[in-house]
């Protein structure tokens, strides 16, 4: 039976941020906590939580020459998600209150804590946040999210093959999940279900008739369609 054992104090508050583990440790990046500076362009947080020693720890910032900000390292910023593979943790998406949304990928290696922004082609999705990502195999799978430039929820599945750094639509057929952001979704063997976020009652347009999505959605990649689960 699975039951909480510890409470911990201390480490960072926010939310709508994004954490992956790997090993024994959690990298937790960026995210809101109210009364914080989102105007000012400054480096995205990274805190690593020892799940052996139940210990934070915040990275240092990396050194910029003098600049407030390097190009290779993404701007504090909230509602990105973050995968890991292999020993690289994939950003991407996110907003803050200067720059708005953001399409661009941030690689950081675990290893030597550097960043870099791979080299990409194909379709690069719309720059957003809310949205959720995958891994499955060599692949990044996102869905949804609040698109900026078209003011608006998605539903669409984009790929980026990151042994190829190449970004594609995928074209999945059956009945599509309802656009949607701030959900959540998880792969289990070549299927990725999505649960929960927030919606419009009448179309992918934000207004006042919000809804709150309770069903499953179930899409397969060897097939590339879209179901409700059971």
């Amino acid at each position: 039976m699975w039951r909480w054992t510890t409470h911990l104090d201390g480490g960072p508050r926010r939310v709508n941020h994004a954490a992956v583990s790997m090993g024994h440790k959690v990298y937790s990046f960026g995210g809101y906590c109210s009364g914080d500076d989102y105007e000012t362009l400054r480096q995205i947080d990274v805190h690593v939580f020892n799940t052996v020693s139940l210990r934070w720890m915040k990275l240092p910032p990396v050194r910029t020459g003098g600049r407030e900000h390097a190009r290779d390292v993404p701007y504090m910023r909230y509602g990105h998600t973050a995968v890991l593979l292999d020993d690289t943790i994939y950003i991407w998406g996110g907003r803050n209150d200067t720059e708005g949304a953001c399409n661009v990928l941030y690689a950081f290696h675990v290893n030597n804590h550097r960043w870099n922004t791979p080299k990409i082609s194909g379709t690069v999705p719309g720059a957003r946040d809310g949205h959720s990502a995958c891994i499955l195999g060599k692949a990044m799978y996102i869905f949804g999210g609040y698109e900026q430039l078209a003011d608006c929820f998605s539903n669409d599945i984009h790929k980026l093959d990151t042994t190829t750094m190449a970004w594609s639509l995928v074209n999945a057929r059956g009945t599509p999940a309802r656009w949607r952001d701030f959900h959540s979704a998880t792969i289990i063997g070549t299927k990725m279900f999505v649960f929960g976020g927030r919606a419009d009652r009448f179309g992918p347009f934000h207004s006042s008739n919000e809804i709150y999505c309770n069903k499953i959605k179930v899409s397969t990649e060897k097939t590339l369609m879209s179901m409700d689960s059971l």
